[in-house]
């Protein structure tokens, strides 16, 4: 055999190899993000326009999963809880335990006498279409409100029961991140909330996505390098032949 065949054989063997290798990471990315996915989130239905125009009827939201005592002002929870139906629901949260809510003061929401811009909201409308008189939430509560205040069944319809319409932390299943499909993408970041404290940071769907993304492409990419190295190869094991040939 000679000199150039073998270096060619390595060469396809080397490509063989890190073919190999660039397929098993991406296997190990995209069944791994996969499967962090399905542990850390969960899919729901909207099924009302209530949180229109964040979420119309009949979007796939993706939820993290979480536990109530994470939750902060402005995130979009789903949550159970018997007096309003026991079955999920998706509101946005404007209070916790401990503030003082009202509506409206020039068109707006206040929360511990602060008013709230509210970029959520249909545009061209206000808060008003929701008239609260001013609640103290209860320590280990939550007050509600759809986005779309004038068509949504939340706290103000429940004002009268315990709790003044608000809904213990524990009724929280999850906190809405993006919109599934229609591909909306991730939820805007509440930050007209921050004067009032901290709010959520985002759960980890972009690194989820990401490593299901770059996983495909090693898949495919690794792939389709081995028949193209060894192609290569060959025709380099051609060429050195066809160049022996001419010198002898």
């Amino acid at each position: 055999m000679s000199r150039t065949s073998r270096t060619d054989e390595g060469h396809g063997r080397l490509g063989s190899m890190l073919s190999g290798l660039v397929m098993a990471l991406g296997c190990v990315l995209f069944l791994g993000g996969f499967a962090w996915g399905a542990v850390v989130y969960q899919p729901y239905t909207v099924p009302t326009d209530s949180m229109s125009p964040t979420i119309a009827a009949g979007d796939r939201v993706l939820a993290e999963r979480i536990d109530g005592s994470d939750v902060e002002r402005g995130d979009v929870v789903v949550f159970k809880e018997a007096s309003w139906g026991n079955m999920p629901l998706v509101k946005r949260v404007v209070a916790v335990g401990g503030d003082t809510v009202a509506c409206c003061t020039d068109g707006k929401l206040t929360v511990n006498g602060k008013k709230i811009d509210e970029p959520y909201l249909p545009k061209g409308s206000v808060a008003e279409g929701a008239t609260i008189p001013a609640i103290e939430v209860p320590e280990g509560r939550l007050f509600l409100l759809g986005d779309e205040r004038s068509g949504s069944l939340d706290s103000t319809a429940h004002l009268t029961e315990a709790g003044s319409g608000s809904v213990p932390r524990s009724a929280v299943n999850a906190r809405v991140d993006a919109v599934a499909w229609p591909m909306d993408g991730m939820l805007a970041r509440p930050t007209n909330f921050e004067a009032l404290g901290g709010i959520s940071e985002p759960g980890p769907l972009r690194l989820v996505l990401t490593a299901i993304v770059v996983g495909a492409v090693f898949v495919l990419g690794g792939g389709a390098y081995g028949p193209i190295a060894k192609r290569a190869g060959r025709r380099r094991g051609r060429t050195g032949t066809r160049e022996q040939a001419l010198a002898g």
